[in-house]
């Protein structure tokens, strides 16, 4: 498939209430945010820019050939904070920009193509990405974020509720720790590709009152009637850096790919 062309902006605060300076997390003598942007690169995406709160987190990222620009520290959202970069760069309404999260050192190239590859094809506002749900415990679990989808892939609704609830397989007991044949139980993942003319508009939107309950900015868009397509991979993507705990994890994984090159 021909590839769009599309821009990639990594939001990189460096305030982190449980990793303060995690943009800068050492990863095989790398910062984070330089990983990230070293995937970015392997995406064929025109532009890639580090967007960021921090001095030593711009600096950092130029020393490594990477793109960077100072936004504002005040920003509620990456969303918010991609927006400003959009501004600062003039780029058109048409303008295709994936949201690529700076804490994914691990993220997989070719899913942030194929969204932006679904944006472009769907006509949507915005595009992000979805997989299958096989485990109960991840179909109950709040902390797993659930979207069911139209018949043109476009999402329904996102809820952190279990969606679409199985009825008569839940209401036995002993089925609500299995999930039925068939159920189209998707958990969505947070990579947004998102037409500029939508960012100019996101920072004029009302909050929607689902969003307020759910805790789910994606949900304000919906409300106000933006198309969000949604493309499906067959699995989970690698997971990020949120704790000391994966802190850790992704320092040894790196320090054995540093030690092999």
């Amino acid at each position: 498939m021909g590839l769009p062309s599309f821009k990639i902006v990594i939001p990189a605060r460096f305030a982190s209430s449980r990793l303060p300076g995690k943009p800068l997390l050492d990863l095989g003598c790398k910062p984070m945010v330089v990983r990230v942007a070293e995937r970015a690169r392997m995406t064929g995406a025109d532009e890639i820019w580090v967007a960021t709160d921090h001095a030593d987190v711009c600096a950092a990222a130029e020393a490594h050939q990477v793109a960077a620009m100072m936004t504002r520290s005040d920003h509620a959202t990456g969303t918010d904070r991609l927006a400003e970069v959009v501004e600062q760069r003039g780029w058109s309404n048409d303008t295709i920009v994936v949201n690529v999260q700076g804490d994914e050192p691990l993220i997989d190239p070719k899913v942030i193509a194929q969204t932006a590859h679904q944006l472009a094809v769907s006509g949507a506002d915005i595009a992000t990405v979805a997989h299958p749900i096989g485990d109960a415990a991840d179909f109950f679990n709040p902390n797993v974020v659930k979207v069911v989808c139209r018949a043109d892939g476009d999402a329904a609704y996102f809820s952190r509720a279990p969606i679409p609830y199985a009825r008569d397989h839940f209401a036995l007991e002993a089925g609500r720790g299995s999930l039925p044949f068939g159920l189209p139980a998707y958990r969505h993942v947070g990579l947004y590709a998102y037409r500029v003319s939508f960012l100019r508009a996101y920072a004029g939107l009302t909050p929607a009152p689902t969003e307020q309950f759910e805790a789910l900015e994606q949900l304000r868009a919906l409300w106000h009637g933006y198309r969000i397509s949604v493309t499906l991979i067959d699995e989970a993507p690698a997971p990020g850096v949120d704790t000391p705990a994966d802190a850790e994890r992704m320092r040894k994984l790196f320090d054995r790919v540093a030690n092999s090159e």
